[in-house]
């Protein structure tokens, strides 16, 4: 049969495809030009050395790992002498790395998503099944304002947005050109959970809390949330109950962690359930959110812990977008005025602005409708006996009896300050029909829980700004213990007497870091002021710097000499003290010192001589 043009031209196209097909799959793809490995450390050269003489050696070795363990023996047992060959030429090869390649160009960072365990809708789900009896234990604790949680979802570009501004060292949130403080009482005002009474304390021996790990399976990486959850579905509301409920509650909202599971350092205020009522939760929520969000930011964790929902609502409180107008009646606690309807509702009006932050900020103490004394405890100020103001005559006042009739006659009332609802919108005080200009409003410092008995103006306020009460965190990575710098002395003495080692002023202190530890706590004898001697690892050496844990405001300055001994050679410096109020991670621009490999000992310690003098004795010499 002879095939027809049309056949021809048809296995003429499937061969050509077929070629091109070919090319395709056979042509080689461009690589990527590969930059320049970075040099290897003195090690690397040894053992590369090293484990071709073993392997020739020892043909009966079992392999790579066998000539890698002996190349490590034999490096830990060699002096600096004999390290030097090695050591010189890796430095000879990192000095022309540096020289020759050119600086890299970092890679642009993409947006960051946020990423939390705070779940609100998973304890809202949880709520909707306890008994009547389960709610009165709830209640019995202090948490029965989570009860009338109703928002189930997190905004998650609100709180991205609220933790770009959320400043960790100082507490509060700086949007909207001001900055506003957060302190536990505004936990208390947003979340209803109490802010006063005993610290929450989630330290202490293992073996008291055996049991209770025991009883609720709880591994290093905590305790499983779904375990909880099983629990709280059983009918009864005993101790057991109680204890699952704050477990559950702390981490799916008031103080989840990075991980998914519940950190089981929270046994340790569980173990009595008949003082749960009397802690003070409102501190100990914003102390572990502060502490989870400056892990967060300092590269520790992927998620962010801590309750982001009580920095959502706190935004919604704070922040109108209404316009000018009469202010709404506030409900204390805020938790229970704002459910999906209501935040869906703000929301539409935050973008109809044109995003965050372009509202108006309110004075958050909104106590309109409030007891009095929740009304002084809110606002933070000193009382006012009496206030003079002109009113105009109207049925408001008209069953107020002969004195009520009399001042509306002459244009004049005066109330006590503990009968009249207050409302602050900048400077101006709001009661009912009454305006009253105030020219100056007094509020406690917001130190004032650290031992701070300072009043401040409410609109100009310079004192918190170098406020020596000013909160400094425990630098130890396990604890959340927050206070100002004598609470700090007390309770590291106290708590964590064997973490550290004790000085006194003008006495040189022979100290010894190992290659893995990042820092030593040093405690002065004489006043209990704590120092970290900071320690990093660099590609030539290793730098180690003291730093003054106290408020960042503190003029207190502390001279200090840095001593490092090699045979006859001899490193040192002498510089003064920072204050940072907790402890940093990185390196900040400050005097340190650089002590080469060489100087580090045969069993890998760094020798160091520490002498601190006392600010009052800054002109002093080193003994």
């Amino acid at each position: 049969m002879v095939p027809n043009e049309g056949d021809v031209a048809t296995e003429k196209r499937k061969a050509e495809d077929y070629i091109v097909t070919k090319e395709k799959k056979t042509k080689k793809k461009k690589k990527k030009p590969v930059a320049t490995p970075r040099p290897a450390c003195s090690w690397v050269y040894f053992s590369r050395e090293f484990i071709k003489e073993y392997s020739a050696s020892h043909p009966e070795s079992s392999g790579l790992k066998a000539a890698t363990k002996a190349a490590s023996d034999a490096w830990k047992c060699m002096s600096f002498e004999e390290k030097a060959k090695y050591t010189n030429h890796a430095r000879e090869v990192w000095d022309n790395y540096l020289s020759t390649t050119p600086a890299r160009t970092p890679k642009p960072r993409k947006q960051t998503k946020l990423v939390t365990r705070c779940s609100p809708g998973r304890l809202f789900n949880v709520l909707q099944r306890l008994t009547p009896e389960q709610k009165t234990a709830v209640k019995s604790m202090g948490f029965g304002s989570l009860l009338d949680l109703r928002c189930r979802t997190l905004r998650r570009s609100l709180c991205l947005w609220l933790l770009e501004r959320f400043n960790t060292t100082r507490r509060s949130l700086e949007i909207c050109g001001e900055r506003i403080p957060l302190s536990p009482n505004d936990v208390e005002h947003v979340m209803g959970l109490v802010a006063s009474g005993k610290d929450v304390v989630n330290s202490g021996p293992d073996d008291l809390i055996a049991d209770l790990r025991y009883s609720f399976n709880a591994t290093n990486r905590g305790i499983s949330v779904r375990l909880l959850e099983e629990r709280l579905a059983a009918p009864e509301a005993g101790e057991d109950f109680k204890r699952s409920f704050v477990l559950y509650a702390l981490g799916t909202l008031l103080s989840p962690t990075a991980r998914l599971d519940v950190s089981p350092s929270f046994l340790h205020f569980l173990t009595n359930m008949d003082v749960v009522h009397q802690y003070n939760w409102g501190k100990f929520l914003l102390d572990r959110l502060v502490r989870e969000v400056s892990r967060f930011r300092q590269g520790k964790q992927r998620a962010v812990g801590g309750c982001l929902l009580f920095l959502q609502l706190f935004y919604y409180e704070s922040i109108s977008v209404d316009g000018p107008g009469p202010l709404a009646t506030a409900v204390v606690p805020c938790l229970s005025s704002w459910g999906e309807e209501e935040i869906t509702e703000r929301e539409r009006r935050e973008r109809e602005l044109g995003g965050y932050g372009l509202g108006e900020v309110i004075c958050k103490e909104r106590c309109l409708g409030m007891e009095p004394s929740e009304c002084r405890d809110q606002l933070d100020c000193p009382p006012v006996h009496s206030t003079t103001t002109t009113v105009v005559p109207g049925p408001t006042f008209g069953q107020e009896g002969n004195q009520a009739d009399k001042a509306k006659m002459n244009g004049q009332i005066t109330m006590r300050e503990e009968d009249m609802p207050i409302l602050i919108r900048s400077k101006d005080v709001v009661c009912g029909d009454i305006e009253v200009v105030v020219d100056s409003v007094r509020m406690a410092c917001r130190n004032r829980e650290y031992g701070c008995n300072e009043t401040v103006d409410y609109i100009n306020n310079f004192h918190e700004e170098t406020c020596t009460y000013a909160p400094c965190s425990c630098p130890l990575p396990d604890c959340n213990f927050v206070g100002s710098t004598d609470q700090l002395s007390l309770h590291f003495s106290s708590k964590h007497w064997d973490s550290g080692r004790r000085f006194r002023y003008n006495v040189p202190l022979a100290v010894s870091l190992r290659m893995k530890e990042q820092f030593l706590v040093l405690q002065a004898e004489e006043d209990g002021v704590l120092f970290l001697l900071n320690k990093s690892v660099e590609s030539i050496g290793n730098t180690v710097m003291l730093t003054c844990v106290g408020p960042s405001s503190s003029k207190a300055r502390f001279l200090y000499d840095l001593v490092s001994v090699r045979g006859s050679s001899c490193l040192r410096l002498k510089s003064v003290t920072e204050n940072f109020p907790e402890r940093l991670e990185g390196f900040p621009p400050m005097d340190f010192l650089l002590i080469p490999f060489l100087y580090i000992s045969c069993s890998g310690h760094i020798n160091l001589e520490v002498c601190i003098w006392n600010s009052t004795d800054i002109d002093a010499d080193c003994p």
